[in-house]
């Protein structure tokens, strides 16, 4: 049995709607954040999956690159938000911050 483009794409689409709906869903946000790492890696998944039918082109492994870059300085700042929001508030459900000052 052979993996097929086909397969890598629907492998990206269910993460990245795992991602979508636990970002929707789900009022931690922490949480939130490790779902929106999931669907940049989703994305990541599926760049890889066309460059490796194209191997010609490097372009989708270089776009992945720089997601993974933005991924990180992503996560980064979220993760500043999230302490300072949790010095101020003592919760991490992103409905109570509306402000992040007192």
């Amino acid at each position: 049995m052979q993996i097929e483009l086909g397969h890598y794409l629907s492998l990206s689409a269910i993460v990245f709607g795992i991602g979508a709906v636990g970002f929707l869903v789900r009022r931690n946000v922490l949480v939130q954040l490790m779902s929106i790492e999931l669907m940049l890696n989703s994305v990541n998944l599926m760049l890889v999956a066309f460059n490796r039918y194209m191997p010609d082109n490097h372009a989708g492994q270089l776009f992945a690159f720089f997601v993974i870059a933005i991924a990180a300085a992503e996560a980064a700042v979220g993760l500043a938000i999230v302490i300072s929001m949790f010095r101020l508030r003592k919760t991490v459900h992103s409905d109570r911050a509306d402000t992040l000052r007192h």
